[in-house]
């Protein structure tokens, strides 16, 4: 059993591995405002839709296809490969059009914040992130277990429709909505104290319960964008509020399968900011979960909880084609999760919880969402050894990795792409201009390790040892 604990936690984490002060109209609010360029250029393939929120008739739960007015200012002017801007959250290359009635059926992929502008600034030194308006994606097509490619509508296309009604924003305050995806049952909360996912899993024989956060109190933004010839030229994104990781998990197997899953949670938590030179920007909190489990036996259970300080800031700076990352980081432990693990292991229980948080200032909606970002990975992992050799030692093990992932542009799962892409290919008897497939991301971006690190208790040859 040599290195038995200290091999399954390292093993497990490289699986998981001039604001616009105006009430916001009810359109506003379901659908985003209108853009009013004032001070920038656009991209000369943008089409705006007149009439904003106004002339949306539904837009899908996951923000991928648009029920536009027909008749709206400009509308006649969208066809594929063209870059529809209709509202803040209504903006994206659009990838097929049909007629329905009086209406538009418009289907967007993602597009960078620089196939939008071609030359712009845009900054704001204060942004309060609290009282977010909730966008829930309903039960969006990445959430299936198996996704089917999203609605063709009057295409007569083999692939499983799509209700095409509205989604409309949690009115409530605190941003909680629950969600369903790859059988989880998960609600985001946001963002006073944090932003952080509550998760349950009851299938095939595996249970899982838990909670991740990244804590804060009263955190605040400020941003810079700046973009010249469709090149950004210098990007800057603080988030302050003093910043720690919370977790707590109970799990258990009894014949069931092990499994790895991570998907988004399919809701934004969205903060206005306003119009800045005519073109509506949004600061947007969105959250991925991961979780990936290695139970060594048919029965067992395991539970732990930890509590850490991290930063005092997060963010980055970009100029000159040059990234740097800005993390105030002070790593410590408030509450151990490596002396709070317990349970009943028959055989090695292995879990890796990964919960990711991303701020991104910006235009777009769920997945198409395109600006400045700074996403926070953590990863926990934690290894409790069988209880039939705990007359010797039971062995326990965590292990804590954080990375950090910011840039301008966008990103999107690669089973999600792979979804899109499919349908773009039951497309193509259809198209006129061929529209080539998606990328998972765009536009520029670094990574860089913020912290990790392995313990393993006792510290004998039994449980092997992972240096710090």
């Amino acid at each position: 059993m040599r290195r038995t604990i200290a091999a399954a936690v390292a093993g497990l984490l490289l699986l998981a591995g001039c604001a616009n002060d105006s009430a916001p109209s009810d359109e506003d609010l379901s659908y985003g405002a209108a853009p009013k360029p004032d001070g920038v250029t656009l991209q000369p393939d943008v089409v705006i839709v007149g009439g904003g929120g106004r002339s949306v008739r539904s837009v899908t739960a996951d923000g991928l296809s648009w029920r536009i007015d027909a008749d709206a200012p400009h509308a006649d002017d969208l066809a594929p490969g063209k870059v529809m801007f209709v509202t803040e959250r209504g903006v994206g290359r659009v990838l097929d059009i049909a007629p329905a009635g009086d209406d538009l059926l418009v289907t967007v992929g993602p597009v960078d914040i620089t196939e939008v502008v071609r030359d712009g600034t845009f900054e704001r030194a204060d942004v309060a992130l609290e009282d977010p308006v909730v966008y829930p994606a309903g039960e969006p097509f990445w959430a299936d277990e198996r996704p089917k490619p999203p609605s063709t509508y009057g295409r007569s296309v083999p692939v499983q429709r799509r209700t095409d009604q509205p989604t409309q924003p949690g009115r409530q305050r605190g941003g909680e909505v629950t969600t369903r995806a790859l059988g989880y049952t998960v609600y985001p909360t946001c963002c006073t104290n944090g932003a952080g996912v509550h998760f349950s899993y009851d299938d095939g024989g595996v249970r899982l319960v838990g909670t991740v956060t990244l804590t804060s109190k009263a955190p605040r933004a400020a941003f810079h964008l700046a973009i010249g010839g469709g090149t950004v030229t210098r990007a800057e994104l603080e988030i302050s509020g003093g910043f720690g990781l919370k977790a707590e998990f109970e799990a258990g197997i009894k014949d069931g399968k092990n499994h790895k899953k991570v998907f988004p949670i399919a809701a934004d938590l969205s903060f206005p900011i306003g119009s800045l030179a005519g073109i509506p920007l949004s600061f947007t909190v969105s959250q991925t979960l991961g979780v990936t489990t290695a139970f060594g036996a048919k029965v067992g259970t395991v539970k732990g909880s930890g509590e850490f300080s991290l930063a005092g800031s997060l963010g980055f700076g970009y100029a000159n084609g040059t990234f740097g990352p800005h993390v105030k980081h002070d790593f410590q432990r408030r509450s151990s999760l490596l002396n709070s693990l317990t349970g009943v292991p028959v055989g090695v229980m292995g879990l890796v919880i990964a919960h990711g948080v991303r701020f991104t200032v910006g235009i777009g909606a769920f997945l198409f969402k395109a600006g400045v970002y700074f996403e926070l990975i953590t990863r926990y992992g934690s290894t409790l050894g069988s209880a039939l050799g705990a007359p010797y030692a039971q062995c326990r093990g965590v292990a804590i990795g954080v990375d950090a992932a910011f840039g301008v542009g966008y990103t999107i799962l690669d089973p999600v792409v792979k979804v899109i892409n499919s349908f773009l290919s039951l497309l193509k008897p259809f198209k006129v201009v061929d529209i080539p497939p998606i990328k998972n991301s765009g536009g520029i971006r670094s990574t860089s390790e913020v912290y990790t690190n392995e313990e393993v208790i006792p510290d004998v040859a039994v449980c092997g040892h992972v240096p710090a």
